[in-house]
């Protein structure tokens, strides 16, 4: 099959598409033709070397975390599912391919095309974990610290399901985004905490998906605690909670696919590329300025 490889780590130039082998789906695992395939930072993490210790790649690796597609190949102890079925889930890597294994997976909502459900599953599981982390519920007053990216888009439409109020920081171009999605809205920067404060005071909880001004976002919250961060992993180290993963995966996909399915969650698709186009698409996600999804279709 054709897939997005790199060899060797660097920038966005190091991805190229070639001729990699089949993957196949073991216990537990589906495998699927995939349609679409969501770009995440994280994918961008590991092609540049971040997590390598310093060592190149012994083959050839495949980037993505996430696909929509048709299964064609159903794994032993597999239930629920079957060939033909349109899907979309989480792959552990290399979902940036022909085909590509899933770790966890729920029907496509016939409201989702595939290039939306293909950017699906990693922005639902996550924000799925942080709301359940902070126990967001009814009354509750939820600030989302970069709302306008893909997870800060779920979780201001779930904790509004749940009952939260929430006000999401944004460039000032994406708060009207925000507030279809029922958020009030601020920006960034210098004099956050006190634009937060006069929206609706001062919040329950905080969810930081940006990964920047920890210092306001803790003074802002009632304790440290109340503070869940998956772009700031030395928000630790303050008191605040860090999550990378942990939750249950195929509960949070089936979750949103029903909300999806009776249009009352929704996921902005940013922009689309050619898999040929993989590093376009990672420049772009690297960027850090656009709002929701970039997706590769096949």
């Amino acid at each position: 099959m054709q897939a997005v490889t790199f060899s060797r780590y660097g920038g966005p130039e190091v991805l190229e598409l070639a001729e990699v082998a089949d993957p196949v789906a073991g216990a537990g695992r589906i495998r699927v033709r995939v349609l679409a395939a969501g770009v995440n930072f994280y994918d961008a993490k590991v092609r540049s070397g971040l997590f390598s210790g310093g060592r190149e790649p012994a083959h050839p690796l495949v980037p993505g975390l996430e696909a929509a597609g048709i299964v064609d190949q159903v794994g032993p102890g597999v239930t629920g599912t079957a060939v033909g079925e349109a899907v979309f889930g989480l792959a552990t890597g290399g979902a940036a391919a022909g085909l590509a294994v899933l770790t966890a997976w729920a029907p496509q909502p016939a409201t989702l095309s595939p290039v939306q459900a293909g950017g699906l599953a990693v922005v639902a599981e996550t924000a799925v974990r942080c709301l359940d982390l902070l126990d967001v519920g009814p009354g509750d007053r939820l600030l989302v610290h970069g709302a306008a990216g893909g997870v800060g888009q779920a979780a201001v439409q779930l904790a509004g399901l749940r009952g939260a109020l929430v006000v999401g920081t944004a460039r000032p171009a994406n708060h009207p985004l925000l507030a279809r999605y029922g958020a009030l809205a601020t920006s960034y920067g210098e004099g956050m905490p006190g634009r937060v404060r006069e929206l609706f005071g001062s919040p329950t909880h905080v969810l930081d998906t940006a990964g920047t001004q920890l210092d306001d976002l803790l003074a802002l919250a009632p304790a440290p605690e109340r503070v869940v961060s998956i772009a700031n992993f030395a928000a630790g180290e303050h008191g605040a909670r860090v999550t990378s993963g942990g939750g249950d995966a195929a509960a949070a996909l089936a979750e949103v696919a029903e909300l999806a399915a009776t249009g009352r969650f929704s996921l902005e698709v940013a922009a689309t590329f050619g898999f040929e186009q993989a590093a376009q698409a990672h420049r772009l996600v690297e960027s850090r300025t656009v709002a929701g999804k970039i997706v590769l279709v096949a």
